[in-house]
Order: C-alpha cells, then sequence, then structure tokens
C-alpha cells in the first residue's frame, strides 16, 4: 500500500516497522472501535454529555418511548458499532460512516449543534478512510 520500505528496529532485530499506511490504520481502527464503545457506555452513565438534547423533536416523535430510552437503544448500537470495528475494520468504518451519517441529519434537522455536525462530518471522513485502508490491506 504505500511506498515507504520496512525499516528494521534498531539494534538490528527482524521486526518491522509499520508502513505510514499500517499506522494509519492501526490509528483509525483503535480510534474508531475506543470512541463509539466509550460514547456507547455513557449513554448509560451521562458522565460525558446530556445525550438526550441532540435528539431531534421528530426523531423523538417518530421513536417509541422517551428520549432517554431512545440514547439507551443508541448505546447499544454505538458498543456494536465499535466491537465490529475492531473485529472486521472494512464493514465497521462503513458501519459508523453510516451511524455518522445518521447523526448528522439528526443534528442538522435541529436547527443547532451545526459545529457538532462539522465534527461528526470529519469523523465520517475518517471512518471512510478506515474502510478503504481496510480494504486495500485485505488485497494484499
Amino acid at each position: 500500500m504505500s511506498t515507504l520500505p520496512d525499516r528494521t528496529v534498531s539494534g538490528g532485530t527482524s521486526r518491522t516497522l509499520p508502513t505510514g499506511a499500517d499506522a494509519a490504520f492501526l490509528l483509525l481502527r483503535t480510534v474508531f472501535t475506543v470512541a463509539p464503545i466509550a460514547f456507547g457506555l455513557d449513554k448509560f452513565v451521562g458522565l460525558l454529555a446530556d445525550w438526550e438534547i441532540y435528539l431531534a423533536p421528530w426523531v423523538d416523535d417518530l421513536l417509541p418511548g422517551s428520549a432517554h430510552s431512545v440514547m439507551l437503544v443508541v448505546g447499544v448500537i454505538e458498543i456494536l458499532a465499535g466491537l465490529v470495528v475492531a473485529f472486521a475494520p472494512r464493514w465497521g468504518g462503513l458501519l459508523v460512516a453510516a451511524w455518522l451519517g445518521g447523526i448528522i441529519v439528526n443534528l442538522l434537522s435541529t436547527g443547532e449543534y451545526y459545529d457538532v455536525a462539522l465534527r461528526d462530518f470529519g469523523l465520517l471522513a475518517g471512518a471512510l478512510a478506515l474502510t478503504l485502508l481496510a480494504g486495500a490491506r485485505e488485497h494484499r
């Protein structure tokens, strides 16, 4: 994938350092495993945010239960998405990208939180980059 040659670790051992593409893949895989799991778990404990405020009223009206119960389901989905990234990063990257697309639509439809939607768009691009890197690794 990368044009950089593998390099041996100082001391002459035969272990090689990862190429730039391999390092980028590892970084993205780690982030898109840990972050969804952490955010998903926080839906249950609420240390990071009051997640219900980000739910668009029309989504809350569309789904059964309270906004809190919706966020608990969202938490489970996010945890599962992080696990899919850990074990199948090519498909997990697509899953996280699609999930972030839904979050962006939700946020934009509130008429608020444009900054969060823009941040999530950057994360969506990163999830797609993970998918591309994972696909390239599978073809090696």
